[in-house]
């Protein structure tokens, strides 16, 4: 990629600037993801020069690398790669959160060893898989690493069911010195939010199940926890066919009423969003939700906070 490609991110005069707090990239040629095998559209290599494609005049300046859950021996290298992307001025790419387990035995000199990188701001550790059941981020030993987290200045990124979400809180409340980003708002499904989905009163095997009731009272209790920020990432990826802003409006607007315009960023979730839409297509919806905000506001969530809070 050339020096000058970077001009392909700068926003339009009357655009406000964009950063997109959950960039994803990976080349299979490198990195292997055992989650994605089986489908076919993540199944391939999703690159920096991809990821430019896809932004261009979206007003998108910077981005956050967001790890990809890449198996256990990739760690080390994919922290590696993309702080090779962070080191070098022709891309957006400007820090990253990293994934680590804090139950791992080596947790603590993994977490000492990658907090002197940089551009490292934060960590994550998937909980929406199979292994992760209900509770299993209230275990003494991952509420331990969760602050350590906090005390080693950097933020963790929670990525949970939304079902779940009162497990979030409790673990919020017993890391106060840690900031927790609440990826996906929470991982709702905009169409139950909105109500013209319903999931009936119970699970009955949906791992992603809730209630817009639920859901809305979960995250007002996670707001109510200072050490919250809510990402408004990932909700397109449940888009249905025929969806448009106001399919996501009830959403993004419940998040922002209740976490206020100083604990919300924004979220791409590229390539992820691809099951809902391209990337362009979700930032004209996020632009034209938030444009009915006042112009503080604006500016606050789509790239003042991000700033702040990535310390970008």
């Amino acid at each position: 990629m050339s020096d000058n490609s970077i001009i392909f991110l700068k926003s339009k005069d009357d655009m406000i600037p964009l950063i997109d707090t959950h960039q994803h990239l990976w080349d299979l040629n490198e990195l292997t993801l055992s989650w994605i095998k089986g489908t076919e559209l993540m199944d391939r290599s999703y690159l920096m020069s991809d990821y430019v494609k896809a932004a261009a005049d979206t007003g998108i300046e910077k981005t956050v690398y967001m790890e990809v859950n890449v198996d256990p021996n990739c760690i080390d290298l994919e922290v590696e790669l993309m702080t090779q992307h962070c080191k070098t001025s022709d891309n957006p790419m400007q820090a990253l959160v990293i994934s680590l387990d804090p139950m791992a035995k080596s947790f603590q000199n993994d977490l000492k060893q990658q907090a002197t990188n940089p551009f490292v701001r934060g960590v994550r550790s998937v909980l929406h898989t199979p292994g992760t059941g209900p509770g299993f981020c209230l275990k003494d030993d991952f509420v331990a690493g969760i602050q350590e987290i906090g005390r080693a200045d950097l933020i963790f990124d929670i990525c949970i069911r939304p079902a779940e979400l009162s497990d979030a809180v409790k673990l919020a409340q017993a890391s106060p010195e840690t900031t927790f980003v609440i990826d996906h708002c929470g991982n709702a499904d905009p169409h139950v939010v909105n109500g013209d989905t319903d999931l009936g009163s119970e699970p009955n095997g949906n791992p992603f199940w809730h209630t817009s009731v639920g859901w809305k009272d979960d995250m007002s209790a996670l707001a109510a926890s200072p050490n919250t920020v809510c990402k408004l990432s990932g909700i397109v990826a449940r888009a249905q066919a025929g969806w448009n802003a106001e399919t996501l409006a009830p959403t993004i607007n419940h998040c922002l009423d209740v976490f206020g315009p100083e604990r919300v960023v924004f979220g791409g979730d590229w390539p992820v969003c691809l099951f809902g839409t391209q990337l362009s297509d979700w930032v004209g919806a996020f632009r034209e939700i938030i444009s009915r905000r006042n112009h503080q506001t604006q500016k606050q969530v789509m790239h003042e906070n991000a700033q702040r809070i990535y310390k970008i």
